[in-house]
C-alpha cells in the first residue's frame, strides 16, 4: 500500500506544471480560477492536472458549494520524508564508513612515510 501510495505521489510530481502547484498551494488554500491563473492552458487540463494530485493524496476538494477550495495535504509529505530519510541515513552510514576506510588507510601511509624517513 505504501509503495502505491509514494508511485502515485512521484508520479504526480514528476510534471513540473503539478510541482508548481503543490509549491503555490504551500501557500495556502486556492480556488481552481486561482490556480489556473498564471498557466496557459483550458480549465479543463487544470482540472486534469488536479484530478492526479488528488489521486496521489496531495491535495483536496472539500464537497461545498462553489467555488471549492483546493487543499494541501501534508500527511502525504510525511510519508515522503520517512522513505527519503531511511535511504538518506543508509547512505550517511556507507559515507562514514568509507570515511572511517579512507582514515585508516591515510594514517597507514602517515606512518609509512614516518617510519622510511627515519
Amino acid at each position: 500500500m505504501v509503495a502505491d501510495t509514494l508511485s502515485r505521489v512521484f508520479a504526480a510530481l514528476a510534471d513540473p506544471t503539478r510541482r508548481d502547484m503543490v509549491a503555490r498551494l504551500a501557500g495556502g488554500d486556492a480556488t481552481v480560477n486561482q490556480l489556473a491563473e498564471p498557466y496557459e492552458m483550458s480549465l479543463q487540463a487544470v482540472y486534469k492536472h488536479l484530478r492526479v494530485l488528488e489521486d496521489a493524496g496531495l491535495v483536496s476538494r472539500p464537497s461545498a458549494p462553489q467555488p471549492r477550495p483546493v487543499r494541501l495535504e501534508t500527511e502525504v509529505f510525511d510519508l515522503m520524508d520517512e522513505w527519503i530519510e531511511r535511504y538518506r541515513r543508509q547512505a550517511e552510514e556507507r559515507y562514514r564508513r568509507l570515511d572511517a576506510v579512507l582514515a585508516q588507510m591515510n594514517e597507514a601511509t602517515t606512518d609509512e612515510q614516518d617510519g622510511s624517513t627515519a
